[in-house]
């Protein structure tokens, strides 16, 4: 079995489900970790048993000669360590969203086109085991061979705080663009990924919370190339009843012309086909992390 040798850059709050799922595959040895003060990353180095410690990205690369760099930064930093990397040959998975700027991510998706290395955007959400259920079943016409729309509702319940986001993520309170640029744009992936190309959108954005700088509530309405429509209800102020709202972070509808999937906040999924009884779909799923 070939073993994939690998580093990463970033030791912020959510680098530890990638470390963490990285130590789980066997296939893959992370042998080196950089961050802004090598304090931070000798700290990772030590959680996650990996050897060797950098404060210079350029550095690591050089040293380490990697199969693949894991970019766990925010999207200000994108641009300068993919191009690094990009230049060096060595194959990119970097943390959504891409850029902070179309420009910016025109320019990294056109040098990896013209050097030809394989840059993948980190979009988790579409490989969770309740959306590939999904997929599954609409792949296998169970509503139908006309997706009429798709359906998705969010409610944290996370930022109604005075200190919203808490210790957990409060820079999302400074954050100029915050629902659709660090949240929504896992469920637009998602709906490409369920549904297909989008063609159009219509957006309302609000700030409920007066102590934040961006959105946290948005409402989107997608036209789809191949007819279907979609529609986002999302708000991080307003709460729902599942014991974890960060489990699938929403409830999604299906409606085809053969019936209706649901998948609830719980990570359930049903099916009910026209004119009979609503029944669960059963599938597994282990609950590690972000599944």
């Amino acid at each position: 079995m070939k073993v994939y040798k690998g580093v990463c850059i970033g030791t912020g709050y959510f680098s530890h489900f990638q470390y963490e799922a990285w130590k789980r595959m066997e296939n893959v040895a992370i042998t080196a970790v950089c961050s802004r003060t090598k304090a931070n990353a000798e700290r990772i180095c030590k959680q996650y048993e990996i050897h060797r410690a950098y404060d210079d990205f350029e550095e690591m690369l050089d040293m380490e000669r990697p199969d693949f760099v894991d970019i766990i930064t925010p999207p200000e930093t994108h641009l300068d360590l993919c191009l690094s990397a990009l230049h060096r040959g060595i194959p990119i998975i970097c943390q959504k969203p891409l850029a902070p700027t179309m420009d910016n991510a025109r320019q990294i998706a056109q040098i990896a086109a013209k050097t030809g290395i394989r840059i993948m955007v980190h979009e988790n959400f579409r490989f969770q085991p309740w959306h590939r259920e999904l997929k599954k079943l609409l792949d296998q016409g169970i509503v139908g061979d006309v997706l009429h729309s798709i359906n998705l509702r969010m409610r944290m319940g996370d930022g109604w705080q005075e200190d919203a986001y808490m210790d957990r993520q409060p820079y999302f309170r400074e954050m100029e663009q915050l629902l659709v640029y660090e949240t929504g744009i896992h469920f637009i992936d998602t709906f490409r990924y369920l549904v297909g190309e989008i063609d159009s959108v219509y957006a309302k954005l609000r700030t409920l919370n007066p102590n934040i700088k961006g959105e946290d509530f948005a409402w989107v309405h997608f036209n789809f190339k191949n007819g279907s429509l979609g529609f986002l209800d999302a708000n991080r102020y307003n709460e729902n009843t599942a014991e974890d709202p960060r489990l699938t972070f929403g409830a999604v509808w299906l409606e085809g012309n053969q019936g209706t999937i649901r998948l609830d906040d719980e990570g359930v999924i049903t099916i009910q086909p026209l004119g009979e009884p609503e029944r669960i779909h059963t599938y597994s799923f282990q609950k590690i992390h972000f599944a």
